[in-house]
């Protein structure tokens, strides 16, 4: 029975191959082809794209330590998180780590390090790929770009920067909407191979589908709709507007002023086209994702320089106001089924009941960098998988205000 299933799988793949090379632009679904060989987005996926590199400062920053590992283990014990509808407690944090397939977690306090453990065969040098995460460094350059005159500000509409999408409404899409993920650009999730998810992940050539195969079916600014086609678009405007690769930039504004210990990459859509995949390529150690939330727990100043504008930093990660009851009610996320969950300039966050506010970069499989700004504190997690934790930052959250 099970030598029949094999062979009839084999049989339906050779027949979509066929398929796909009957149709007149076979050559735009070469995303099905990575879709079947790779199969579904894994954390070892750097090591299957092409890349461009982003390098390090001579002279990298070094992080202050006060290890309190014991302290940090005794609080994580009594930590709640939940998983499938049930409700558990931490419990042994390195027994905890190692079953949830954890490979990083760093906690910064104060602008000391008191928690740096890795798991799994994983080390300070090990690259962690960074899923969604990278969305948020794509907030920053975004910021950036506006800072320095590249891009006037965030109410432009998109088609200034991209003349390709004008007369067909995307005129009244502006940056701002990119950032919000509230643009009105459709986007299907599932549907296997066929749907937005596989297109904006594997596809080989990214700019040519956020450009031609994108379609306004809602009007901008009424509903949040997490949406990948939305930092393709912002990744055309920064490459339009800077003259620079997107892995230059980042370099130059971000990773040699901050001082990253080691050098990262961005994973691209192929050696062809080498556009950055700007929803989830960057490929770093967790030490340095560490460095990128101290600069924003630090409003964008670093040991005395202002990197980026703490305006910008404001205005990414503060709640936004005025937003109508139903704004929300299109996502399937449990996450904004809470009053205090919310989502602004490509980064998620906490709305505590004092008014303060944590937020954090989020990607698949659980790689987090939390800010808690009440508590000065920065936590990273990265890992294999999410390892039976429906959401990592509710485990944060509680363990930041422990930390108090």
């Amino acid at each position: 029975m099970q030598r029949k299933i094999g062979i009839l799988i084999i049989v339906l793949i050779l027949m979509l191959f066929s398929y796909m090379l009957l149709l007149p632009d076979y050559k735009s679904f070469t995303y099905i082809g990575r879709g079947i060989l790779w199969g579904e987005s894994d954390f070892y996926d750097h090591q299957k794209f092409a890349y461009r590199e982003i390098k390090k400062a001579n002279d990298s920053h070094t992080f202050e330590y006060d290890l309190k590992e014991s302290y940090i283990d005794d609080l994580l014990m009594d930590i709640n998180y939940s998983y499938d509808q049930e409700r558990y407690t931490l419990g042994d944090a390195k027994q905890f780590f190692t079953v949830t397939n954890t490979t990083s977690f760093i906690i910064i306090k104060n602008d000391k390090v008191i928690y740096e453990k890795y798991f799994n065969d994983y080390s300070r040098e090990s690259i962690n790929t960074s899923f969604s995460v990278a969305k948020s460094f794509v907030s920053f350059l975004i910021g950036k770009a506006i800072e320095e005159g590249y891009i006037e500000s965030i109410e432009e509409p998109i088609t200034n920067y991209i003349p390709e999408l004008s007369n067909k409404g995307f005129e009244e899409i502006s940056i701002e909407h990119l950032l919000e993920m509230s643009s009105g650009i459709r986007y299907i999730e599932g549907r296997l191979l066929f749907g937005d998810d596989t297109k904006t992940y594997y596809s080989p050539n990214l700019r040519r589908l956020a450009i031609e195969e994108t379609e306004l079916v809602d009007r901008p600014g009424e509903k949040f709709l997490y949406n990948n086609y939305h930092p393709l678009l912002l990744g055309i405007i920064l490459e339009r507007s800077t003259q620079k690769s997107i892995s230059e930039y980042l370099q130059e504004t971000l990773w040699k002023p901050v001082g990253m210990e080691y050098s990262a990459t961005w994973s691209v859509d192929s050696k062809k086209h080498g556009f950055e995949k700007m929803e989830s390529g960057i490929n770093a150690r967790a030490i340095d994702f560490a460095r990128f939330g101290k600069l924003y727990l630090n409003k964008g100043n670093w040991n005395g320089e202002q990197i980026i504008s703490s305006q910008w930093v404001i205005d990414s990660t503060k709640r936004k106001e005025n937003i109508n009851d139903s704004y929300y009610s299109y996502t399937s996320w449990d996450f904004f089924n809470r009053d205090q969950g919310y989502y602004k300039y490509m980064w998620l966050g906490y709305e505590r009941e004092d008014g303060n506010y944590d937020f954090f970069a989020h990607g698949k499989y659980g790689q987090v960098i939390y800010v808690s700004p009440k508590s000065n504190v920065v936590i990273v997690r990265t890992g294999k998988t999410t390892g039976k934790v429906d959401f990592w930052p509710e485990i944060l959250l509680e363990l930041s205000s422990k930390l108090e």
